[in-house]
């Protein structure tokens, strides 16, 4: 039997990954679906997004006014060079400095919203897990030990993002890679941690900590980064994390079902006991 050549195996791997990541996508709006038929929640949702947020638009705004100065500040070596090749260097440098902004922003934003919203957000998915099944043998734990261990994966998850963030920053200088290949692997890198952070509800809610949310989306990583870069894309948008991160928030909830081995079909179904029936 003949051997497939690189070129011919290089389709059928690249075929099943656009498969997993356009479903990866297709989560986000399924969560907007499920999100918007309860008006209620709604409106609950957005409230600490909308806290969170005028704190991130207030930091992002910051961050582009002092663009110029801190391009400046951190390329003083340029000081002496013509005028041509500095404004350059320093258009580049205050691109980089916008770039690692954005990326950190959304992740920072993410997990403070997540913390400040705790209560509203842990209902939205409870209400995305009783729609399609529930969940068997549920782990109950308190307001307060819930809230801590998010702020405990949420700090661990910020520390990670900024060691791979500050490279990314660095690779900004370089011509050409940090103007069109940065910005992907940007994406693909917020992406993923955005969606470690979304999914923390519903992985808690059956006794997961972070090392078991890494296991179970790696397994499934076309999926996730097709969750995840979607949800990132959409809260670079002015307003988009305020609008869509309760959605997100539902769709993690969908995401986790399905890298977990449960259904997300035939919402509403009745649960089954043990004996087979309803």
């Amino acid at each position: 039997m003949q051997t497939p050549t690189p070129a011919e195996s290089r389709p059928r791997r690249v075929g099943p990954f656009l498969s997993a990541f356009g479903s990866g996508v297709g989560l986000l709006f399924r969560g907007l679906a499920v999100y918007g038929r309860s008006p209620m929640l709604v409106l609950l949702g957005i409230v600490p997004a909308v806290i969170s947020g005028a704190l991130y638009l207030a930091g992002l705004g910051t961050l582009i006014y002092f663009s110029d100065d801190l391009a400046s500040w951190i390329t003083p070596f340029a000081d002496d060079w013509s005028d041509g090749p500095r404004q350059l260097l320093r258009l580049i440098a205050g691109l980089a400095l916008l770039g690692l902004g954005g990326l950190l922003g959304v992740l920072i934003f993410t997990a403070v919203t997540l913390v400040i919203g705790d209560p509203f957000y842990e209902k939205i998915s409870e209400r995305v897990e009783e729609r399609y099944g529930g969940v068997p043998d549920e782990v109950e734990l308190s307001w307060w030990r819930s809230l801590r261990r998010s702020i405990a994966d949420a700090a661990r998850l910020l520390v990670r993002s900024v060691l791979f963030g500050v490279p990314l920053f660095v690779a900004g200088f370089v011509p050409l890679v940090g103007q069109f290949v940065v910005p992907v692997v940007a994406a693909m890198v917020g992406g993923w941690f955005l969606t470690l952070g979304m999914v923390g509800v519903p992985f808690q809610r059956r006794g997961l900590r972070l090392p078991d949310r890494q296991r179970a989306l790696r397994a499934n990583r076309p999926l996730t980064l097709g969750f995840g870069v979607a949800v990132f894309l959409c809260f670079l948008i002015p307003l988009g994390a305020v609008l869509l991160t309760p959605a997100a928030v539902a769709g993690a909830t969908l995401l986790a079902r399905r890298t977990l081995g449960q259904s997300i079909d035939n919402p509403d179904r009745p649960r089954v006991t043990a004996s087979g029936a309803a």
